[in-house]
């Protein structure tokens, strides 16, 4: 079933793989479309296990020309051990990175010892690639990438800022059993922010689950504000939401 909310089409299918599989058959339809037009494309990736069976079912399409394809990492908690295993980049080199051949795999260090520096490396590499493509979710509190409540920014003049997260997002880390307490999360991140997420000319937004069915109706019927940062979606001309049964359970 699909419904538009302004300018955001809604996608509601039966059940987490269905959602899975096919949103990563409309991305590939659309990475194969661009790449019609240009040598090269640059994707933004985000890292949860929201994401999990978009991505595998998009690794397994052997019919996209993946090293035509400059991959991107959204965010990354600041501090945590270079091999742990709730590193988004860690997440994401095991879900895709790992297993196709990407024309560039860019990283953010969360381990940086200067992450001044850290987002100015970032910031030029993006600056350098614009985003056409952002594969993404929706936090619990309706947060895009790291981009909290209390801070985000529709016209943030950063690319990549350090952010403190909202204990509402650090308890979903532990609810999606990625941390064994809140205590064991990290409290400072380094994320993308809004403006360079929806300056990618397609978003394809993944939100799985009865713990994201609240953040699904504020994204939809709450006024567009940064009280709830999901809500500037529907002001996107190319984005597409993809919901199960689950979190489309309350609307």
């Amino acid at each position: 079933m699909t419904t538009a909310y302004q300018n955001l089409n809604v996608i509601t299918l039966a059940d987490r793989q269905a959602l899975g599989i096919k949103a990563a058959a409309d991305a590939a339809v659309t990475i194969k479309r661009l790449l019609n037009k240009k040598k090269h494309i640059n994707i933004i990736f985000a890292a949860a296990p929201s994401q999990s069976a978009f991505l595998e079912s998009l690794k397994k399409d052997t019919s996209i020309a993946w090293e035509r394809i400059n991959a991107f990492h959204m965010d990354e908690y600041l501090g945590l051990p270079v091999d742990a295993s709730q590193s988004f980049g860690n997440f994401l080199r095991d879900a895709i990175f790992g297993h196709v051949n990407f024309r560039s795999i860019n990283y953010i260090n969360g381990n940086a010892e200067d992450v001044d520096k850290e987002r100015e490396r970032y910031a030029h590499l993006l600056n350098k690639n614009q985003p056409d493509i952002v594969f993404m979710g929706i936090g619990e509190n309706t947060h895009l990438a790291f981009n909290e409540p209390f801070q985000a920014d529709f016209n943030d003049p950063e690319i990549i800022k350090v952010v403190t997260l909202d204990p509402v997002c650090r308890q979903q880390q532990v609810n999606d059993g990625c941390f064994q307490a809140l205590d064991n999360v990290p409290v400072k991140a380094l994320t993308l922010t809004i403006p360079v997420l929806l300056s990618a000319g397609h978003i394809f937004c993944m939100v799985p689950g009865i713990n994201k069915a609240d953040a699904v109706v504020k994204t939809l019927t709450e006024p567009i504000s940064v009280k709830y940062p999901s809500t500037i979606l529907r002001k996107h001309q190319n984005a597409i939401l993809y919901l199960d049964a689950q979190s489309a359970s309350l609307l």
